[in-house]
């Protein structure tokens, strides 16, 4: 018997005319086998995909564009009540149905079902079997040379599905880990974003490392492999960047608007709900508005907590100048934007500050606060949270409650003075305009008068000056000292 699929299907087999063969296929009928929900719908036909694809956005009221006029497919992007559905409409890769099933990934994904007879299931490599079997095989001795990409793909599948790869796959999979060379930067970085969406970020990443794939990906994290750190770390720098990224993924899960605390998994993280999670909405609002419109900031984030040890692979320690760089310099070589880069180096750079700040005895003051938001801007929070999950992985379960008490304090502070004192301590208005300074201290314009400026924003933020008349006073006093 085969499975109910979502309700778009309905409308969908409503506006395609019924002599048109089309079909639901890969992940669509995967997913509805597993009873997972999906909001991807995957459409094939023998031809003219893109114009069945601007049909339907016709007449369910959504947008249509080309997403590949090379091999005829098309995109819709469909709001309803139960979200927004992407609907990907194609033409067969090959003279049959078979043909294209076939030709694709894994067997898994190689199944479909008539849209217009949903009784009707086409199954030629055998992926209803491997489904209930929880494996994951290629449909061919040619899937990875037809696509290399594939090569990252099976893991992060295999991965989320809790699935296990048969052994004759994982050796073509090795095979064909040289002719990554030849995939483009963009479809590597695509990619490697959908790993770091998935549930377990790490779980396909250490798969990739042992099939010798990420020196083609991210070459700097094999290099971490046996490079010491000192106590209290207990493990390598190649272990410890995946326990921080693991722990970072716990924490932002446990941070989630929707996530109930009776959940927490353990003391720290349960304790982290209770002193942080007031921010929890204001936390997935920075998340959302981040980044790229089609990379999001969490996965980012995870980037920057996989990367943060590997300034000691440029003679540095954890964080800093070193990591931000060679972070930055790899989200270049794969295409992602200047902005995404630029974010990676200064999370990486402003994480070394923050551990500073979290780590010592006394809270920070209102002038470090002011500081550290002044050279980090929106991604100090970013390395806030970085800085904390880092903690949680130094520590294990050996982490001293009063320790994890100290950071969590700092952090509530910093968090804190970004969400809830932004006009007062991270950025406060400026008491005199940048033409009475000038006019008060005789100054033209120039470099000083900017000087002025800061020198007074960063009193107001400290709290030492409070009116106009304070201002004067302060200025005055600064001017004489030069």
């Amino acid at each position: 018997m085969l499975p109910p699929f979502p309700a778009i299907v309905a409308r969908l087999r409503a506006a395609v005319p019924p002599e048109t063969e089309a079909y639901l296929v890969g992940g669509t009928v995967r997913d509805a086998f597993l009873n997972r929900r999906s909001h991807d719908i995957d459409l094939v036909v023998p031809r003219g995909g893109l114009r069945l694809a601007r049909r339907l956005a016709n007449a369910l009221g959504g947008g249509f564009y080309a997403l590949d006029a090379g091999r005829d497919t098309g995109r819709v992007l469909l709001e309803t009540p139960e979200g927004r559905y992407v609907v990907d409409v194609a033409a067969y890769r090959g003279p049959t149905l078979e043909a294209d099933l076939r030709a694709r990934d894994f067997t898994i994904n190689a199944l479909a079902v008539s849209l217009h007879h949903p009784d009707r299931l086409h199954d030629p490599t055998g992926g209803l079997r491997d489904l209930k079997d929880k494996i994951l095989r290629a449909c061919s001795p040619s899937t990875f040379v037809d696509d290399p990409l594939r090569v990252l793909r099976g893991p992060r599948l295999a991965a989320s599905l809790g699935f296990r790869m048969v052994p004759p796959t994982r050796r073509l999979m090795q095979a064909a880990v040289p002719l990554l060379e030849d995939v483009s930067p963009e479809r590597l970085r695509d990619e490697l974003f959908r790993m770091l969406e998935s549930p377990c970020p790490t779980a396909p990443l250490k798969v990739l490392d042992a099939l010798g794939v990420l020196p083609y990906l991210l070459p700097e994290l094999p290099r971490l492999h046996g490079v010491a750190l000192p106590p209290p770390y207990q493990a390598d720098a190649w272990q410890h960047a995946m326990r921080t990224a693991e722990r970072l993924a716990a924490l932002l899960d446990a941070l989630a608007p929707a996530y109930e605390q009776e959940k927490a998994a353990d003391f720290a993280l349960g304790y982290a709900m209770v002193r942080i999670g007031r921010y929890r909405d204001r936390l997935a609002s920075h998340l959302a508005a981040g980044g790229h419109p089609e990379r999001p900031l969490q996965a980012l984030l995870l980037l920057a907590a996989l990367y943060h040890p590997t300034g000691f692979l440029a003679g540095e320690g954890l964080f800093g100048a070193a990591a931000g760089r060679l972070a930055a310099e790899r989200a270049r070589a794969l295409r992602f934007s200047n902005a995404e880069a630029r974010r990676l180096e200064i999370v990486l750079r402003a994480a070394a500050e923050a551990r500073r700040l979290t780590a010592a005895e006394a809270l920070p003051s209102r002038r470090e606060v002011y500081r550290y938001y002044r050279a980090a801007g929106e991604a100090g929070a970013d390395a806030v949270l970085l800085v904390l999950a880092e903690t949680l992985a130094a520590y294990g379960p050996r982490l001293p409650h009063d320790l994890w008490r100290q950071h969590l304090e700092a952090a509530r502070m910093l968090l804190g003075a970004w969400w809830e004192q932004h006009d007062e301590v991270v950025a406060p208005p400026l008491l005199l305009s940048g033409g009475e300074v000038m006019a008060l201290l005789g100054l033209s314009p120039g470099p000083q008068v900017g000087q002025a400026l800061e020198a007074l924003r960063e009193a107001q933020a400290a709290g030492e000056v409070r009116s106009r008349e304070e201002a004067v006073v302060f200025l005055q006093r600064w001017h004489a000292r030069l």
